[in-house]
């Protein structure tokens, strides 16, 4: 693992997560991510209370996400197996190629209650105040780590918006994680589709 030696705040919190938490070690196993000392810092503490934790083990994955793109990350899984539906239609998107900066997430394993077949408006009202809608590269990264990690596919047979928006201005949403790979695709805000919900993570406390 790159001499990396987890902290106390991360030993409890794979205490508590178990298999629902990707954190650095997988991100160095899976990702060949070499965290830098500050990142390896900025990752060191939790952001979440071990209530918080406790309350989100089935029902959430904790990630340390590092700061790598979309692109990136197809890039990285490609060889072998099918992990990215073929698509090229968003190389050139701005989304895909936000890295983002190094980061724990506590992302919801499935999309928010009720939220298929509502606007994102409608979508965005359902969420706690502890809540937010995550980035695409948040979420592709979460449901990559994760398959890699357990072998579990998250939202296989439907779709999550995500905060982003493309060149068009329509909101970006992955799923329909199968066999032929991850999903990226994009929908107007107004759209209503029983397959099209809406992702969501904690909010840092």
């Amino acid at each position: 693992n790159g001499g990396f030696e987890p902290t106390t705040s991360q030993k409890r919190a794979r205490e508590i997560m178990g298999r629902n938490m990707f954190g650095v070690e997988e991100a160095i196993r899976h990702f060949g991510v070499n965290p830098t000392k500050q990142q390896a810092a900025v990752l060191s503490e939790i952001p979440f209370s071990e209530a918080t934790l406790e309350q989100c083990k089935d029902t959430h994955v904790l990630v340390a996400v590092f700061p790598l793109s979309i692109l990136e990350i197809r890039g990285k899984v490609a060889q072998g197996q099918r992990l990215f539906y073929d698509q090229d239609w968003y190389n050139k998107q701005a989304f895909a190629k936000d890295k983002g900066e190094a980061e724990w997430r506590l992302v919801r394993k499935t999309p928010v209650a009720d939220s298929p077949s509502k606007t994102w408006d409608e979508q965005q009202a359902l969420l706690g105040k502890d809540e937010e809608t995550p980035r695409a590269r948040v979420m592709v990264y979460a449901t990559i780590g994760h398959f890699l990690s357990t072998g579990e596919r998250l939202f296989e047979k439907i779709h999550v918006r995500c905060v982003d928006v493309d060149s068009a201005g329509d909101r970006v949403g992955v799923g329909g994680f199968s066999a032929d790979g991850l999903d990226v695709c994009s929908y107007w805000d107004g759209r209503r589709v029983d397959c099209l919900g809406v992702s969501a993570s904690r909010k840092s406390e």
